[in-house]
């Protein structure tokens, strides 16, 4: 059995256009906000309720940034995996120390499939196990070479 395991599975829709930037290495990444919902019926006045969690997914393989820049707009339904990681990184204004949460994808077990909703084109899937080659050793460095300090 593994001692540990660090996998995120997520459905939802982009709630802007994907964002594309250069980090430090000259390579391209994408940033996404993903909104995931659920919704319920209050038991005492049977009002419908929903809450909507916001994830920031961060795509490091330049193939699949690529797919992210040429498909997916702001609405379009996708499922991720990836893993969860904190980076820490201090705001210019005020000088403090700041925490991101993000979910990469980036590795043998991430992948992004595009669900058809929203503004997407539906049914493309890259899983970046068939794109990264020989490169599992940026995995480390990859986060923290963005070229800015504020995460969005």
């Amino acid at each position: 059995m593994a001692g540990s395991l660090n996998k995120v599975l997520l459905i939802g829709r982009l709630g802007a256009d994907p964002e594309i930037k250069q980090m430090v290495n000259g390579k391209s990444v994408a940033r996404l906000s993903l909104a995931t919902s659920q919704s319920w019926k209050d038991k005492n006045t049977g009002e419908k309720k929903e809450k909507t969690e916001w994830h920031r997914i961060v795509v490091f393989n330049e193939g699949l940034v690529n797919v992210v820049q040429q498909y997916l707009k702001k609405g379009a339904q996708i499922y991720v995996e990836g893993q969860l990681t904190t980076r820490k990184w201090k705001d210019e204004q005020s000088g403090q120390d700041k925490y991101s949460t993000e979910i990469i994808i980036q590795g043998y077990n991430s992948s992004l499939t595009m669900l058809g909703g929203g503004n997407s084109s539906g049914g493309i899937q890259q899983d970046n196990s068939q794109s990264l080659g020989n490169a599992p050793d940026e995995t480390s460095q990859a986060p923290n070479d963005m070229d800015d300090e504020i995460p969005f």
